[in-house]
């Protein structure tokens, strides 16, 4: 299959079998997921990599007992930055230096540009940063399509209860979305054979030509 069919073969499956994803799928979803797309390339977020089924029964009640929790082979759960630091952008500024091999004054004006993000509320950094998970989920639901792997992506869930569970409020961390991977039960789940509605391209897309 090629891309397109790919993505008319996924769905946001609602129930799961109990088969693994082999590792070296998950392994390609994971690198396509770190290589997305991020803004200024800061990627203010972590990504928890949940195989853990004791810790996955764990969390379904905060995740309002959706079943996918649960059922599928990895949860993993998009965590942004509470807040845009002046030691993060330092380190970010580090890490590229290194990198590129390249000396940090010639960075100087790029750090100077994200530090401005500190001068905001860690509240308005963490929404910026949480908008920012969606953009790897996105980049990870097509990943999993191209490795025939199924995909839910999910928001129905307690965040507070997810970052005491997972000790993320120790990590600067608060759960923003979570996107659950293995393989679709045809038999339990009611979507599994269901046309895939989306809007037409005639009633997305507005063109503008020249």
């Amino acid at each position: 299959m090629n891309l397109i069919e790919k993505l008319n073969w996924r769905y946001a499956v609602k129930r799961y079998t109990n088969a693994k994803v082999p590792t070296n799928k998950l392994n390609n979803i994971l690198e396509a997921i770190r290589l997305s797309a991020s803004s200024a390339g800061l990627q203010p977020y972590s990504v928890l990599v949940i195989e853990n089924e004791d810790l996955k029964k764990q969390l379904l009640p905060v995740a309002n007992d959706q079943p996918q929790v649960a059922e599928a082979s990895h949860l993993l759960v998009f965590a942004a930055w509470e807040n845009i630091t002046e030691q993060k952008v330092t380190d970010y500024i580090k890490f590229v230096a290194a990198t590129r091999n390249m000396p940090l004054e010639a960075l100087e004006l790029y750090k100077n540009r994200l530090l401005g993000l500190t001068t905001r509320s860690a509240e308005e950094n963490f929404n910026w940063a949480a908008r920012q998970t969606y953009i790897a989920m996105g980049t990870g639901l097509v990943a999993a399509a191209e490795e025939g792997v199924d995909a839910t992506p999910m928001e129905g869930f307690d965040p507070a209860g997810f970052d005491s569970i997972l000790g993320l409020k120790e990590k600067g961390l608060r759960s923003v979305s979570l996107l659950t991977l293995g393989y679709r039960d045809v038999v339990n789940d009611p979507m599994a054979n269901a046309k895939k509605v989306r809007r037409s391209s005639e009633n997305l897309f507005i063109h503008f030509k020249n």
